[in-house]
């Protein structure tokens, strides 16, 4: 009966043409099993459900793409993994940040190439990594809203029998919210006790830290000695009276800022002193080239400005591009801009690539005098000081003005002393009559 049942189920399945085949063959056992193993699928509906939904896992996987670690300059070529900003099973919109990669020059955000989940983290934070090598797996089938839903059936089915535990989960977010206002109290009871504790003899506390160098920090190191080592350095020093600038500035300051949003400061004056300065002293803003220490020099129709910003991470220096056709407020503007972007880590490799001569202002943090270090393979970098209040001699009589110290570290490879000083001279006079820079 049940072979009866079979063969007419299985006929259907296989059509009339079949069918003579198929109960001519059924006799033989082997035939039979054959014959069943094709038609289960149309036998067995669920099977065969069961069968589509595999195939359809199967396809998924392909829709999983690994992602590398991306190209960031001709010159870099690794970096260090500083953060996991995305964890395994998160979802990523496309161009979100997923990892940050700390380079010898800036921090390289590594952002997702489509949307989809990360399923799986193929480095280590704080490992090096390469340009092209494997970073993340990304399924980008995946979705937002499928993500967490597959996520709920999984906890459902668990808490079916319990349907009382999602309620106390509900108050704990509660919880944390009286510890806010409870530990303030006691890090002030415990911050002396740790004072006491770290004070074992009478010197006091004489514990050590040790802190690996970030990439940054590596490479500023490696580069300023690299430029004591090649250059010739030699500074000479000036005094600028800065009485006719700051009038200038207090005339005009309110004026540009409600017409432009600029606030004017000093370095544009100082910027537009230094471009027009290089055009008599053409040497100043050139550079060495060549095998050996270099034996060529690199005389340039433009000058591109370097400014020195400082950032927790180190010194940076971003560059103003094509200084001399600007005007005093749109160099200022610039100034303003790489100086934001420095403070929020989002310069890039193009803001500080290249650069023909660098400003440095360490007045802004009260330095009264200092030599400052050759950005190479640049030639000169001006320093700027702080403007102190002191006595001095104007047309045979004592003032009290303004003063600022001006230093300029060259390479005496290139420049000598005559053209070094005749070009921070230049400087200071522009700067002591402003309206010389007009004509």
């Amino acid at each position: 009966m049940p072979s009866r049942l079979f063969r007419k189920s299985a006929s259907a399945a296989l059509g009339r043409r079949s069918a003579s085949i198929f109960s001519r063959a059924a006799s033989k056992p082997i035939v039979l099993r054959a014959i069943a193993a094709c038609a289960r699928p149309v036998l067995e509906p669920r099977s065969f459900v069961l069968q589509s939904a595999a195939t359809q896992f199967a396809l998924r996987t392909y829709a999983v793409t690994t992602v590398p670690v991306p190209t960031m300059a001709e010159s870099i070529t690794e970096g260090t993994l500083k953060q996991w900003v995305k964890k395994v099973g998160d979802y990523v919109e496309q161009d979100e940040e997923v990892a940050s990669i700390e380079t010898d020059k800036i921090d390289v955000a590594v952002n997702a190439p489509a949307a989809g989940v990360i399923t799986e983290l193929l480095a280590e934070e704080e490992s090096t990594v390469t340009v092209g090598q494997d970073l993340f797996k990304l399924d980008t089938e995946a979705s937002g809203s499928s993500g967490s839903s597959s996520e709920a059936p999984k906890t459902a089915p668990k808490e079916e029998a319990a349907p009382a535990t999602p309620a106390p989960e509900a108050p704990k977010p509660a919880t944390p919210e009286p510890p806010k206002s409870a530990p303030p109290p006691p890090p002030k009871a415990a911050e002396p006790a740790q004072a006491t504790a770290a004070a074992p003899g009478p010197f006091g506390s004489r514990e050590e830290r040790r802190v690996k160098m970030n990439r940054m920090r590596l490479r500023i190191a490696e580069r300023l000695k690299q430029s004591q080592n090649t250059a010739a350095s030699l500074t000479t020093f000036n005094e600028v009276d800065m009485s006719s600038l700051i009038e200038f500035r207090k005339l005009y300051k309110d004026e540009i800022l409600k017409k432009t949003g600029v606030k004017l400061g000093f370095m544009s004056a100082f910027s537009r002193a230094v471009c027009l300065a290089a055009k008599e002293i053409p040497a100043v803003n050139g550079a060495i080239e060549g095998p050996n220490g270099g034996d060529t020099i690199v005389y340039r129709d433009y000058v591109d400005i370097s400014v020195a910003v400082a950032t927790p991470k180190g010194l940076v220096t971003p560059v103003v591009r094509n200084a001399e056709t600007m005007s005093m407020v749109e160099v200022e503007k610039a100034i303003a801009d790489l100086g934001a972007k420095a403070r929020d880590n989002k310069l890039t490799i193009e803001d500080m690539a290249g650069g023909t001569i660098t400003i440095s202002n360490g007045g802004v943090f009260g330095s009264m005098l200092g030599t400052p270090i050759i950005n190479l393979p640049q030639t000169a970098v001006l320093g700027l000081h702080a403007i102190k209040d002191r006595p001095v001699a104007i047309n045979g009589k004592v003032e009290i003005r303004p003063m600022m110290y001006l230093a300029l570290t060259y390479d005496h490879r290139l420049l000598d002393g005559r053209e070094a000083v005749t070009f921070l001279k230049l400087v200071k006079e522009f700067i002591e009559d402003p309206r010389k820079m007009l004509l």
